[in-house]
């Protein structure tokens, strides 16, 4: 509006210039010196007036947006800090995978097999039927080592048999001694006697002689039984190292039918443990040998390995809680705990480790195998080794200023 004012106040002045031409004498008694501003055009009238307006507004704007960005600095800051608050309770990688010991199946035995009753991925329980071989040839051998054993049993039997034989003929050989024993006193007595009467007159020399023949026969009957006691006795050792080589053959029965049995065993291939199989290759009628692998196997009992710096050990224990996001299954929340902390880095236990004592020596951050257990592992889906996971370790156990506000809301 003032701007308008000044334009038509100069109209007004060249109005009153085009009327004072005609009264000249007025100006010469009275000489005014008089500035003219230059006329602004109708356009930049215009255009003041529009800086006016803008310059009035643009004040408030700017309050409103310096306020804005104040809030939103202020609100970036606060969820900056709560997010570092309790993203310092935690320590994560997503060096992790799932790890287990798995094994290869194979068999103790060669021959053919007569069945394979599971498939690829499938899940066994303990003791479940993996796979058959022909067992006519080691029922065979079972059978024959069972004669075996049979036979040696008998053998002990027989020479117990001669043992108790023998040992009465011991007996009795002891019992012809003592009998002998008697008739050489008889005839001692008798030979001691007739000799007297021979030598009193009272008898005759025939009868001392006959006495005297008898005596020394009873003392060679006394010899005989005797050495043949001695016989008979010495015979009973002879007769129990028999009885102990055929306890040893017995043993050796024994020992192959157990063996025959075992391998019996080995015919049919079990499950040792709950678990996949994994990579299944053997099929029914091929011939396996010892050690072939007909499949790889997979124990339920699994694991996570998370190899983290070890700048972020400082305050990891074993028992901290851990929670698990396992990249095949985000939609399953598995919670864990910390087991161990392998005692040295990952590349100390190496095939070929890091020696770095010799030449240039660059300090690089080392990472740590850490053993994490799955307290509530996901059911229905199958977890193995070398799938990824990312752990994330609680190392505060205090709740952060986020945790808090949570609970508050």
């Amino acid at each position: 509006m003032l701007q308008v004012e000044e334009t038509l106040t100069a109209d007004a002045a060249v109005a009153d210039a085009d009327n004072g031409a005609r009264d000249r004498p007025l100006m010469r008694e009275m000489p005014e010196v008089s500035y003219r501003r230059p006329m602004p055009s109708a356009q930049d009238g215009r255009l003041g007036i529009r800086l006016r307006n803008t310059r009035r507004t643009i004040r408030p704007r700017r309050l409103a947006a310096l306020s804005l960005g104040a809030l939103l600095l202020a609100t970036v800051a606060g969820g900056g800090y709560l997010y570092w608050d309790n993203a310092s309770h935690f320590e994560t990688t997503d060096d992790a995978f799932i790890a287990a010991r798995q094994f290869t199946l194979a068999p103790e035995v060669s021959g053919y097999l007569t069945a394979v009753p599971v498939t690829d991925n499938q899940h066994v329980a303990a003791g479940q039927v993996i796979a058959r071989i022909d067992d006519r040839d080691y029922q065979t051998a079972l059978a024959k080592a069972q004669a075996e054993v049979d036979a040696a049993q008998a053998n002990i039997a027989n020479i117990d048999a001669q043992i108790a034989v023998q040992r009465a003929q011991v007996a009795q050989n002891e019992s012809h001694v003592q009998q002998q024993q008697a008739s050489l006193t008889f005839a001692q007595q008798q030979a001691s006697r007739y000799a007297t009467l021979a030598k009193e007159g009272a008898g005759s020399v025939q009868n001392a002689q006959q006495y005297s023949s008898q005596q020394r026969q009873a003392t060679a009957g006394l010899q005989s039984a005797q050495q043949a006691l001695v016989a008979a006795a010495r015979q009973l050792p002879v007769l129990n190292a028999q009885r102990e080589s055929a306890q040893a053959s017995l043993a050796q029965a024994i020992a192959e039918r157990d063996q025959a049995k075992l391998n019996l065993s080995y015919t049919t291939i079990t499950a040792a443990q709950p678990g996949r199989v994994v990579q299944l290759s053997g099929a029914v009628g091929e011939y396996v040998q010892p050690g072939t692998a007909i499949a790889m196997f997979v124990p339920d009992d699994v694991w996570v390995t998370a190899n983290f710096k070890e700048t972020q050990l400082d305050h990891m224990r074993p028992g901290d809680k851990v929670t698990l996001a396992i990249d095949a299954y985000p939609d399953h929340a598995v919670e864990g705990h910390v087991a161990s902390v392998q005692p040295g880095s990952g590349t100390a236990f190496s095939l070929l480790p890091a020696e770095n004592a010799t030449g240039n020596y660059v300090k690089i951050v080392q990472r740590v195998p850490v053993k994490i257990v799955l307290d509530n592992p996901p059911a229905g889906v199958a977890l193995g080794p070398g799938m990824s996971v990312v752990p994330s370790v609680r190392v505060n156990p205090n709740p952060s200023l986020a945790e808090r506000l949570e609970k508050m809301l």
